[in-house]
C-alpha cells in the first residue's frame, strides 16, 4: 500500500499522469493551473520525459497531436481562456482519432474574467470544444484523490476509444490540499496501437494520421463510425454517484467541487426532515441521463447547483423530460455557493411541493 501524502490538486494531477505513463507534456502557464506545469517542468527531465513550455496554447495542443500520433501518452493542461485557444487543435485530434488527456482547471469568465473557481466551461467541454461533429470524454472529480484516480481513467478511456479525454476541474480543486494516495507501482494498462506513426521498419505499410477528407462520402463514413463508438461509450462508460434517492422528493444534481457543498446542504435538509437526495455526474460526457430519468419517476422536483449561470441544468431538464420541475441555483464570477444558500433553495422548493 502506498503512503498517503498531502498534495495540492494541481500537483496531484501531474504526479498521477506521470504514474499513469505520461512522459510527454506540452503546456503554457495560466492561473489557476500553473503549479501543474511547474511540477511537470521539475519532474519530467528527471525521469527521461519531455516537458516543453510552448510559445502559445495553440502550439502546445498541436504538439500533443504530434506526440499522440506516435502512440505515446501525451497531455496538456490549461485554464479556461487557454482551453479556448486549444479548441482548434482538439478538433484536429478528434478528427485524427488520437488519444490524449486535456486538463482544464476552470476560472471565471468570459474573457480574461478572473482567477477564482468557476464551472462555466461545461458547455464548452461537453458540447463544443472545437468545430465539427465530435465529442470528448469529460470527467469531473470532486476531491484531490479523485483528481488522481480519474487521471488514470482518462488515459485508459482515451486509449481504449482513440479520442481525447478531459479532466474538468476548477480553481478550488486545483489549489486545495488534501491527503492522497498515489500507488507508484500501479500497473499501467497497455493498449495496442497499430495505427501509430512510430516507424514501420519495413514490416508494415506507412501509417498516416490525418483529419482531412475531401470526398464527402469518406468524411461521412468516418464521422458515422466515430458516433457508433460514442454510443458504446454512452452505454458502457457512464460514471455517476447517487445518495439518498430511495425516498428523495427533491433531487439535487451537482458535479465537481460544488457537489461537496451540496452534500452538506442535503445533510442539513435531511436533519430538518426534508427528503433530499443527490445525483453527482462524474462523467459529464457521457452524461448520466438514465440515472436522472429513473429518479424522475418518483421525485417531485430537481435542483441543479453550479458555479455558473446555468449550463448543466439544460442536460438535467432533457433527462427529466418534463416529469418534474427543474430548478437552478448558481453563483458566478468566482463566488463559491455556500451550504446555507443551497439549503435555503431546498427549503423554498420543499415549500412549493408539499
Amino acid at each position: 500500500m502506498s503512503e498517503r501524502i498531502l498534495m495540492k490538486g494541481n500537483e496531484a494531477l501531474a504526479e498521477a499522469a506521470i504514474v499513469a505513463g505520461c512522459r510527454h507534456f506540452f503546456g503554457y502557464p495560466i492561473t489557476p493551473q500553473t503549479e501543474l506545469s511547474a511540477y511537470m517542468a521539475k519532474k519530467m527531465p528527471k525521469i527521461g520525459g519531455t516537458f516543453l513550455q510552448a510559445e502559445s496554447e495553440v502550439a502546445a495542443i498541436n504538439m500533443v497531436l504530434g506526440a499522440a500520433s506516435a502512440g505515446v501518452r501525451a497531455m496538456t493542461s490549461s485554464s479556461s481562456p487557454g482551453i479556448s485557444l486549444k479548441s482548434e487543435g482538439v478538433s484536429y485530434i478528434a478528427g485524427s482519432d488520437l488519444p490524449c488527456v486535456i486538463i482544464n482547471v476552470q476560472r471565471g469568465g468570459p474573457g480574461l474574467g478572473g482567477i477564482q473557481p468557476s464551472q462555466a466551461d461545461y458547455w464548452q467541454a461537453t458540447k463544443a470544444l472545437g468545430h465539427g461533429d465530435f465529442q470528448l470524454i469529460v470527467l469531473a472529480p470532486s476531491t484531490v484523490q479523485e483528481m488522481v484516480d480519474y487521471v488514470f481513467t482518462a488515459f485508459d478511456l482515451a486509449d481504449k476509444y482513440r479520442m481525447p479525454a478531459m479532466i474538468l476541474a476548477d480553481g478550488m480543486l486545483g489549489q486545495m490540499m488534501e491527503p492522497v494516495e498515489i500507488d507508484e507501482n500501479r500497473a499501467v494498462k497497455q493498449y495496442d496501437k497499430p495505427w501509430a506513426t512510430n516507424g514501420h521498419k519495413n514490416q508494415r505499410p506507412h501509417n498516416v494520421v490525418n483529419s482531412l477528407y475531401l470526398k464527402p462520402e469518406d468524411l461521412e463514413r468516418l464521422v458515422d463510425e466515430r458516433f457508433e463508438r460514442y454510443e458504446i461509450i454512452k452505454r458502457d462508460e457512464v460514471i455517476v454517484e447517487t445518495q439518498n434517492l430511495e425516498d428523495a422528493e427533491i433531487v439535487l444534481v451537482a458535479y465537481g467541487a460544488t457537489s461537496r457543498i451540496v452534500k452538506s446542504a442535503v445533510k442539513a435538509a435531511r436533519d430538518k426532515g426534508i427528503r433530499a437526495g443527490i445525483i453527482r455526474p462524474i462523467t459529464l460526457w457521457p452524461f448520466p441521463e438514465k440515472a436522472i430519468a429513473k429518479a424522475a419517476e418518483t421525485a417531485k422536483a430537481f435542483l441543479a447547483v453550479e458555479m455558473s449561470k446555468g449550463q448543466m441544468v439544460d442536460d438535467v431538464r432533457l433527462a427529466v423530460n418534463g416529469r418534474a420541475p427543474v430548478h437552478f441555483f448558481g453563483r458566478t464570477g468566482g463566488i463559491i455557493p455556500t451550504p446555507a444558500e443551497v439549503l435555503r433553495e431546498i427549503e423554498k422548493i420543499h415549500g412549493g411541493v408539499q
